[in-house]
């Protein structure tokens, strides 16, 4: 993010520093979880208050699967991932396609990006398997 670091509130530095301290992504609830032990516990509502004002301010990013599960991690972890959408296993991808990409000039023109998502949904290998095995 470009420019002068956006102010946070105590409850928001806390719950980007549990998002740090976990090298994987991490749900609302674990999240909630994870901080009742904290200097400022928050009820899971305010927990994703604080998450959604975060992603607006471009520090975390989310990711939804199809079960209908939300993670959260920091921008700086520039994850993508395959997703099943049988089993819903995730596998994250090594790089990311997209980190060099340009956006087209008329269309970005005035617009700051901040961060941005790219998954991959289909079948692992095991669900694809078992439904051809079963004519699915």
């Amino acid at each position: 993010m470009v420019g002068k670091p956006p102010q946070l509130s105590a409850r928001q530095q806390q719950l980007l520093g549990e998002l740090f301290k976990c090298e994987d992504e991490m749900s609302g609830q674990r999240l909630h979880r994870a901080i009742q032990d904290g200097p400022f516990t928050m009820g899971l509502t305010t927990v994703y208050r604080n998450l959604r004002q975060l992603q607006q301010k471009g520090l975390v990013r989310c990711r939804h699967l199809p079960t209908g599960e939300v993670l959260y991690a920091p921008v700086e972890r520039d994850l993508h991932h395959l997703t099943c959408v049988d089993c819903g296993q995730t596998e994250p991808l090594k790089g990311c396609p997209l980190r060099n990409i340009d956006l087209p000039r008329n269309q970005s023109q005035g617009f700051q990006l901040m961060f941005h998502t790219l998954e991959f949904f289909g079948l692992c290998k095991n669900c694809y398997q078992r439904q051809n095995l079963s004519g699915g």
